[in-house]
């Protein structure tokens, strides 16, 4: 296989040793984001309900179910996945505030690093295209401004210590003019250390009738605690959780006593059925370099995604892996979250996913298995376990999603062959 489809692959397993638990360091998840931003050309299907939360139970909304029936309320909190339209959302609420003849900045947008920004900078200027006087500035580090001098933008969008800077110490806007505040990111922004601080700062300058708007691709409970801190009696959207997506996945588990056995195993199951293509997901990098290696000897075309690779190399080789240029994508958690795949019709966990204390990370197992059974297909799932450790992580898997794991024998080729009809 060529060479530029190889690189090293990133191990978040073991970079989240070093981070609380459920936290992985600012620059994967900042990464992570950008990626699905990069490659994500339509918005996902998103089949899980919405529950909407509404300050005032004597409001005409507070009995609304949908985005489309809410219609822009005045401050928000909102959580949903990649893909879901939060973007376009908030750049719709900030266009519809903006008065072109006031050539001062009406609208502000923090983002966590500058590569968020600017990807949510060419949100902004696509769905203002038809809005040719709208004017828009990057508050970000390297765009230096004269001291003493005013923005006359429209629209400010930069990260939270550059615009605090620019709101306070050089005083190139004025926060009290500003009509929309939003704060894009939220699970990305407070794994930084001091941005959450400086948010808070930014948000105290603006004036009382500011709209905020927060968004968020998690809801965890310092991303709530933080959100809370930043919007005012707000107006909240949330997916509700929902696990539906394994009912469309057969799940399978099969027997090795060493990674070589596995490694047997795997090249079993991908003689015995037709696989448009398969992702296999492996928790150090270690192995899967080794694992991408093997599986090219064995004429297989194969990609090793890599987090260590700039986002933008990345986003190239998760194209032509959907372009199905390479059949086989092997990875550790770098791809678990937000990519879809239409051809995707089987997962191997090569490896079952365990958090830095070893126990199992049932979200991450959703995840991973989550890119097959994709837009109502089905689909397969087959996990490797090697010990009794492994064996014990399975079957708390099991217990949690309440979803049985079937064993599978695959020198049985029968039996493959059937779980695949």
């Amino acid at each position: 296989m060529a060479t530029d489809s190889w690189a090293l692959a990133v191990d978040e397993q073991e970079a989240a040793v070093k981070q609380p638990a459920g936290i992985f360091p600012t620059e994967d998840r900042a990464a992570q984001s950008l990626l699905n931003k990069l490659i994500r050309s339509n918005l996902v299907d998103n089949t899980n309900q919405v529950e909407v939360l509404q300050r005032d139970p004597n409001s005409p909304l507070y009995s609304v179910k949908s985005f489309e029936e809410l219609r822009l309320p005045q401050n928000l909190i909102a959580q949903s996945q990649s893909g879901t339209g939060k973007t376009a959302a908030f750049v719709l609420a900030m266009l519809s505030r903006v008065e072109p003849a006031e050539r001062y900045p009406q609208c502000l947008c923090l983002s966590p690093t500058y590569e968020l920004a600017l990807q949510t900078g060419k949100v902004i200027e696509q769905m203002g295209k038809f809005h040719p006087e709208l004017k828009l500035a990057y508050a970000v580090r390297g765009n230096k401004l004269e001291r003493g001098q005013k923005i006359s933008e429209h629209i400010v969008i930069g990260t939270p210590g550059t615009v605090l800077d620019w709101c306070a110490k050089l005083k190139f806007i004025d926060p009290k003019k500003i009509k929309v505040f939003v704060l894009d990111e939220a699970d990305v922004m407070i794994a930084t250390q001091g941005h959450q601080d400086q948010s808070i700062r930014i948000q105290r300058m603006l004036p009382r009738n500011c709209q905020m708007l927060l968004f968020s691709a998690t809801f965890e409970d310092s991303v709530w605690k933080f959100a809370q801190k930043v919007v005012p009696d707000p107006n909240i959207i949330k997916l509700k959780r929902e696990e539906e997506t394994l009912d469309t996945i057969k799940q399978y588990y099969v027997l090795c006593n060493n990674r070589d056995e596995k490694f047997q195993a795997l090249c079993n199951l991908y003689g015995a059925i037709t696989i448009a293509q398969a992702m296999i997901f492996c928790h150090t990098r270690k192995t899967a370099s080794w694992l991408a290696a093997e599986l090219s000897k064995e004429g297989h075309q194969v990609a090793l995604l890599s987090g260590e690779m700039m986002v933008e190399q990345r986003a190239a080789v998760i194209e032509r892996f959907r372009e199905g240029k390479e059949k086989v994508l092997v990875t550790t958690n770098v791809c678990a979250r937000g990519i879809d795949v239409e051809q995707v019709s089987v997962v191997i966990n090569f490896d079952l996913p365990v958090d830095k204390d070893g126990n199992p990370d049932n979200e991450t197992y959703l995840h991973r298995i989550g890119r097959t059974g994709r837009f109502g297909k089905r689909g397969l799932a087959v996990n490797m376990v090697d010990s009794k450790h492994s064996m014990n992580i399975l079957n708390r898997i099991q217990e949690h999603f309440n979803k049985k794991i079937e064993r599978l024998d695959t020198d049985d080729l029968d039996e493959i062959e059937k779980i695949a009809n």
